[in-house]
């Protein structure tokens, strides 16, 4: 590590404590009310002008110095899931069905760190507004806060964010510039047959034996639609019937979702998800609803910021734990619809690989590693003051 890093080791401590407090009391998307109280509560203390109820329960923190005009965002979530925590730590939730299994109990702590370190000893010419959202779990938070006026409010430049990844080693910084996160589409496709004794299948029309047809024919979609360049999920995740141990159903619902990284890929995939499920349900002469709806869009990098995000990223970590071959993650992010307003860049932090905290995303045994702060906290650090670097 070079002289740029570290800046921030002093707060760790402070940090540490406030993860542990957010990890202890968890909140779902848009019940943020103790979160959001404590998040404003602590930049009013660094005497950071704070905004709250952006966009529902969103929190924005505006510290201002010298006279520049220049301006950058930096994001934060802050919702929780509905997970039972497995852990035995202190800290674990004390909400029980309510867990932060995605690491966003340490990305306000990061963000806050940064926040405190900026207000007290921050070089830097210019605005930074703290965006804390709510709801990305849900995938509507930045929604809720760019219809509340988010960057009409705090018309930023640019505006960065990150997420903890446990499959990269402790403490690496992965970038890449372009789709980083894939989109969610969500579809529904409702088979209507002809329901009859198990034992007369001749006297019905067999929902069961069509949807069946439909899920292996969707995964044709994939293998035989798309550009063999494209990267593209299928899933059928419900299969739901009405019919009982000896009676064919009328109805079978199929439902689920698809990822991609491109709007052309995702038309390409809900023509030709409708053109299956209908024609397969024609020529069993049963009839088909299907609806197909996006739920995130694809987080795209911009070039400049990504490279911007890289050399920055360079600087606390070293060349040798900075990762820039990173594969696009099939994971979904709302941060995407930040970015389709701003340029921007959303880079990972790597949780860790090996050790017991290092469980996945979403996983009752999950934990943010706290050596993690000071490195988020001082990518923050230097992003600021290398984008608005004081005269």
């Amino acid at each position: 590590m070079n002289k740029h890093a570290q800046a921030t080791a002093y707060l760790h401590e402070m940090m540490t404590q406030w993860r542990h407090d957010f990890h202890a009391h968890p909140e779902l998307g848009c019940e943020e009310q103790r979160t959001a109280a404590t998040i404003a509560e602590l930049l009013r203390g660094l005497d950071i002008e704070v905004h709250t109820g952006v966009g529902g329960t969103g929190v924005v923190g505006i510290l201002k110095r010298g006279h520049g005009s220049r301006s950058i965002a930096l994001r934060s979530d802050m919702d929780a899931l509905a997970i039972v925590e497995e852990n035995s730590f202190d800290y674990r939730s004390k909400s029980t069905g309510k867990m932060h299994a995605c690491g966003h109990d340490g990305h306000m702590a990061m963000l806050l760190g940064a926040a405190q370190h900026l207000s007290n000893k921050g070089n830097f010419d210019g605005i930074v507004y703290f965006i804390f959202q709510p709801a990305e779990e849900l995938g509507y938070g930045a929604k809720s806060m760019l219809a509340d006026g988010l960057f009409k409010r705090f018309p930023a430049d640019a505006v960065y964010g990150m997420h903890n990844m446990p499959s990269l080693p402790l403490g690496t910084l992965a970038i890449r510039p372009g789709p980083v996160m894939a989109c969610e589409d969500h579809f529904e496709i409702i088979i209507s047959g002809k329901g009859t004794h198990a034992a007369l299948p001749h006297l019905g029309i067999d929902p069961i034996l069509v949807g069946a047809e439909i899920v292996s024919a969707l995964q044709s979609v994939v293998s035989r639609v798309l550009n063999t360049v494209d990267n593209a999920v299928i899933s059928v995740t419900e299969f739901i019937a009405d019919g009982t141990t000896n009676v064919l159903p009328t109805t079978v619902t199929l439902k689920g979702d698809t990822r991609s990284f491109t709007p052309a890929v995702q038309q390409q995939i809900e023509i030709a998800m409708g053109r299956i499920a209908h024609g397969i349900c024609a020529a069993h002469g049963a009839g088909c609803n299907f609806t197909y709806s996006n739920e995130f869009i694809s987080t795209i990098n911009t070039r400049t910021e990504a490279a911007i995000a890289e050399e920055v990223a360079r600087q606390i970590v070293g060349e040798e734990r900075l990762i820039l071959d990173c594969p696009p993650f099939m994971a979904s992010e709302d941060f995407g619809e930040m970015l389709r307003i701003k340029p921007g860049c959303f880079l990972f932090i790597g949780n860790g690989t090996e050790d017991p905290e290092s469980a996945g995303l979403h996983n009752p045994r999950y934990n943010f590693h706290d050596d993690n702060l000071t490195t988020g906290a001082d990518f923050w650090v230097h992003l600021v003051e290398s984008q608005l670097t004081a005269s």
